[in-house]
């Protein structure tokens, strides 16, 4: 199943944990896996602490830092940075179901991550039983 997502922001995290643990939900699945897979090579996904914001841009600004937004790049559509950043977060992230539900922490949350927006995305989950 895949979702549409719209982009705000150039540079922007959004929590999708609500999406991912509905589809979970929905599939009846007991205990599996949920794979959760982004096709595009300037966003990405990531797990991690979904209780504060200022964690998320933390991140960003960290990312900034060390792969600014212009850099000596030579990529001639200008968002080299973009596609860097989307390769360190990966293009998916898998999540253990147990009881019908996302075993993730207490703390953490699963992050789409935009690297060259505002756009519309997607992201695919797919449930797997076992």
């Amino acid at each position: 199943m895949y979702h549409r997502i719209q982009t705000t922001k150039p540079q922007q995290f959004i929590n999708i944990t609500n999406m991912v643990a509905d589809e979970v939900k929905k599939s009846n699945v007991r205990d599996g896996i949920a794979v959760v897979y982004v096709p595009h090579t300037t966003a990405g996904v990531t797990i991690n602490e979904s209780a504060d914001p200022d964690v998320v841009r933390d991140m960003i600004s960290a990312l900034d830092k060390t792969y600014p937004v212009h850099g000596d790049y030579l990529h001639f559509e200008g968002n080299s940075h973009a596609h860097i950043k989307a390769s360190l977060m990966g293009s998916s992230c898998s999540v253990i179901i147990q009881d019908g539900k996302l075993l993730l922490g207490t703390w953490q949350g699963i992050y789409f991550c935009e690297f060259d927006g505002p756009r519309n995305r997607k992201f695919y989950v797919k449930i797997m039983e076992g």
